[in-house]
């Protein structure tokens, strides 16, 4: 399968993913089980395949500068890899801002502009779901992280 096969599969996936955790998660309870245990482990399989199609020993010493970084994305399996991990991490990320809102009672619709702020831009979504987060707790290390 070309990494291209690879990245519109892999993104397709992740887009039904997230509309499972954004529109059915409020009304199927072990959605986030089935999403970490399908789609989760799904692209952990296929980042280590990737990782492993693409690694090179000498390659090791190019993550200790950003030139050496943005070498190793010059190929298209590396850049591949690079994006399933994003996908992975992210949904994760999601899955985590949804199980921690229950904790802490925040409302699953509330959740809805955080998710897709997680989806588009990780750390954008975290931090926003985190705001949110001190709004309804007062406190920014809530129990129960």
């Amino acid at each position: 399968m070309s990494p291209d096969s690879v990245f519109q599969l892999c993104s397709t996936i992740a887009l039904v993913a997230w509309l499972i955790l954004l529109i059915a998660s409020p009304f199927w309870p072990s959605v986030d089980k089935l999403l970490i245990s399908v789609v989760i482990t799904l692209f952990a399989i296929v980042y280590a395949w990737l990782i492993f199609q693409s690694f090179n020993p000498d390659d090791i010493e190019k993550f200790n500068t950003l030139d050496g970084v943005m070498q190793l994305f010059t190929d298209k399996t590396a850049v591949t890899a690079g994006w399933v991990h994003y996908l992975a991490f992210d949904l994760m990320t999601g899955i985590w801002i949804k199980k921690n809102a229950q904790k802490h009672g925040i409302n699953h619709w509330i959740l809805i502009p955080c998710l897709f702020f997680t989806f588009m831009l990780g750390p954008v979504g975290l931090l926003l779901y985190l705001i949110i987060r001190l709004a309804y707790t007062k406190q920014y290390f809530a129990d129960n992280y």
